[in-house]
């Protein structure tokens, strides 16, 4: 599947926290397509969100091509435990957004979890090593 999006002028940018479960989930799902972008259907909403490795863009079925929010520069980096919430920007491309903001923070997660639950996992499950803390 291919999407072509595009942006507006950057109307507002603020820095937020994303749930661990939803940003660990969201990045799960992500290393598992071959392409490299996930599509996640947030039905309730009328949006699609679109993922990669630099960002998360939703999209409104409405306007179909045109980016209303972005949420980049997550800094996963930053956390010491994976149950830490990770600190991202989320940019606007349009006014009057915290609704729809608020609602993203909702139903993002839940329709990360109907996605989940689709996916059919192939192959055996791989084990990393890590070297025991030194004292």
């Amino acid at each position: 599947m291919e999407i072509t999006c595009y942006r507006d002028s950057e109307i507002s940018r603020e820095s937020r926290y994303l749930p661990a479960v939803t940003y660990n989930l969201a990045i799960t799902l992500l290393a598992r397509c071959a392409t490299g972008h996930l599509f996640v259907p947030i039905r309730s909403m009328q949006y699609l969100a679109i993922l990669d490795a630099e960002e998360f863009v939703f999209v409104d079925g409405e306007r179909k091509c045109w980016i209303d929010i972005a949420w980049c520069h997550f800094q996963s980096q930053g956390r010491t435990a994976l149950d830490q919430p990770v600190a991202y920007d989320a940019i606007y491309y349009r006014e009057d957004q915290a609704i729809i903001m608020a609602r993203l923070q909702r139903e993002f997660p839940a329709a990360l979890q109907v996605l989940a639950k689709k996916t059919v996992l192939e192959g055996p499950a791989r084990i990393i090593k890590f070297p025991p803390l030194r004292s």
